[in-house]
């Protein structure tokens, strides 16, 4: 008997499965991957807001009233995370202001996480300071209007 029928063909291919598996359990060099120490200072905090405020904004031309935050930490659950809060009136679809809304960034590893409303609680008495920088950039190729 040959071929999948022999029953020698089904130890024979359970034994190398098992082998296959054992060979690629050893096959690391037995350390962990170091993982990111997650409060790293994020240096480049305002370039990560101002690349995900282009997608995440309906328009992101003609940003009025812009302020930022310096990088703090910040209680998240049990664990501290680096935070920056950002002030700002921008547009919606329609190229109407929608009014000053604040964000607050969360970065891990020196990262932005994410960037979500800010409540009252979390950026209501931020020190901010203004950001011309954000109010004059222009996203697309057009001329912003």
């Amino acid at each position: 008997m040959h071929g999948r029928n022999n029953p020698r063909f089904g130890i024979s291919a359970v034994a190398l499965a098992l082998l296959a598996v054992g060979l690629a359990a050893c096959s690391g060099d037995g350390k962990k991957s170091a993982e990111p120490d997650p409060n790293v200072f994020p240096k480049d905090y305002k370039t990560q807001i101002i690349y995900t405020l282009q997608t995440d904004l309906d328009d992101p031309t003609n940003i009025r009233d812009a302020f930022v935050t310096e990088p703090f930490l910040t209680q998240g659950g049990r664990e501290q995370r680096y935070a920056v809060c950002v002030r700002s009136n921008s547009r919606n679809m329609n190229r109407e202001y929608t009014g000053i809304k604040d964000r607050i960034a969360y970065f891990y590893g020196g990262t932005l996480n994410q960037l979500i409303e800010a409540t009252p609680e979390q950026c209501g008495k931020a020190a901010y300071k203004p950001w011309p920088e954000l109010q004059t950039i222009c996203f697309s190729d057009k001329a912003c209007k």
